[in-house]
């Protein structure tokens, strides 16, 4: 039996540690993260392309609108919405080990408590974004393009309380494995986007100002349609029992796993932004940004298959786990790193196979399409490293572990990844591929080290902690 198990010590020979598992498991599970992943998967490429959408409607407007607009949006990215993100999947966690004890009425509460934080959060962010362009200045930005990426992030401030909302209602519902209503509205959204688009920036007058408006729009569109079907939706009756003030109580905790879990995010995805910045340093910075430009949009967007899977085995591993289960939350581990790794080779062969044409699509400059396609190789493997690391880091979501991720991720990124990058691009010269080296560097750093955090886990000890972070939720409740 699954439950009972007794508890190993970590490194010992055990029966749960070592326990066979049947084909029917093994098939059973992958079912399991394929209805998870596929419409996740989706709805990661969806909400991807609002801001691509965006930013493509502003390149209609001209080089200066273009650039103030990307900058715009990348400022945003690191400011606000890598926060949003962070602090979310916290409800990874939370939700996810409720839902798999049972406990269904908590998800509703723990879902309200992160809406309380998350907005609480956006305030001060609201005026970052608000001075956005002094900032940049501050930073060293050229100052025209600065001045139009301030004038787009003030619009896009509406947008950062709805993202704040939308995080809580997308992981309360992939918590309790309901994730097709999700990939409808998005997909709905992303559609009314396009209209939405065109209207605010060559009807209304707003010009480039308007996407980022239609940005905000789409958002709450999107929040909107999920916050109606959680409340009138008949598998949402159980888990979503109205507004209550006892989302007031109990902040600290949840704080003590969101604040690491903006942490272990933000210090991935700032680590991208930065090369970006270094690259601008090299000789030929006009070239070598662009190309690492393309080249990071390259990797987020075909990340966001593996990022499916990740959220996946967060679901899983934090269901299993709450429901005191530990070796199907091992299986489950064990079938998404073989899912990935198997998406990892196909999406690493269409990235080498498509390298000489990929360049066509951004420019047709030959000396720019050419080194696209040298990056390419690269992106390659680093795309199955990526893959690997990314599951393993839901499997640290799902348990509970934030703290953890934000210790590996800090290593993996800024004692490994950042200083090779910097030693490969300026010492070795060799430029924009030498930081790239540097990122794979980080994420092979990153994937090794979760690998042996995994290996090295008493996974009946983990169920243990999350039936007792479950019940001391329900005390909590119960005493408010």
């Amino acid at each position: 039996m699954e439950g009972g198990i007794n508890t190993p010590l970590v490194g010992q020979e055990s029966e749960s540690r070592h326990k066979s598992y049947s084909k029917d498991e093994i098939l059973c599970e992958i079912k399991k993260q394929i209805y998870l992943a596929g419409p996740l998967m989706a709805v990661n490429l969806l909400v991807c392309g609002l801001s691509m959408i965006s930013v493509m409607f502003v390149g209609h407007l001209g080089e200066l609108a273009l650039s103030g607009a990307s900058m715009a949006t990348s400022f945003a990215s690191v400011t606000g919405t890598s926060l949003m993100i962070g602090m979310g999947s916290a409800l990874d966690t939370f939700c996810g080990q409720s839902f798999g004890a049972k406990q269904y009425h908590m998800l509703g509460i723990h879902k309200q408590r992160a809406m309380i934080v998350l907005l609480s959060a956006s305030i001060p962010l609201a005026f970052i974004w608000y001075n956005a362009g002094n900032l940049l200045v501050f930073l060293g930005q050229d100052p025209e393009i600065s001045a139009e990426a301030g004038h787009y992030a003030r619009f896009m401030i509406p947008s950062l309380f709805a993202n704040a909302l939308l995080q809580c209602h997308v992981r309360f519902l992939q918590s309790q494995n309901n994730v097709v209503p999700m990939m409808i509205s998005t997909g709905v959204t992303t559609l009314l986007h396009i209209l939405v688009c065109w209207i605010m920036v060559f009807k209304s007058g707003l010009g480039s100002r308007g996407a980022a408006l239609a940005n905000a729009v789409s958002l709450w569109i999107n929040v909107l349609l999920l916050a109606v079907y959680v409340r009138v939706a008949p598998s949402c009756k159980k888990t979503w029992t109205g507004f209550s003030k006892e989302a007031f109580h109990n902040i600290p905790t949840f704080l003590k796993l969101a604040i690491p879990s903006a942490v272990m995010v933000c210090l991935e995805i700032w680590s991208f932004e930065m090369m970006v910045l270094l690259s601008g340093l090299l000789p030929n910075p006009q070239l070598e940004t662009s190309v690492l430009s393309i080249s990071l949009n390259t990797c987020s967007m075909i990340y966001m298959i593996p990022l499916g899977l990740s959220s996946a085995t967060s679901v899983r591993v934090s269901n299993e786990l709450g429901a005191g289960r530990a070796q199907a939350a091992r299986l489950a581990i064990r079938v998404s790193m073989l899912i990935v790794v198997t998406e990892g080779i196909f999406g690493a062969l269409i990235l080498i196979l498509g390298r000489k044409l990929w360049g066509y699509c951004y420019s047709n400059e030959e000396e720019v399409v050419s080194y696209i396609a040298q990056m390419m190789l690269l992106l390659a493997g680093g795309h199955v490293i990526d893959g690997f690391q990314s599951v393993l880091s839901g499997a640290v979501r799902g348990s509970g572990r934030q703290k953890v991720g934000a210790i590996v991720n800090l290593g993996a990124y800024y004692l490994i990844g950042i200083p090779l990058a910097i030693l490969f691009a300026f010492v070795f010269h060799m430029g924009g591929k030498g930081l790239w080296f540097g990122i794979i560097a980080a994420l092979s750093a990153q994937a090794l080290f979760l690998l042996i955090l995994t290996l090295c886990t008493n996974w009946d000890k983990e169920a243990k902690k999350a039936n007792q972070r479950v019940h001391e939720s329900m005390t909590q409740h119960d005493v408010s």
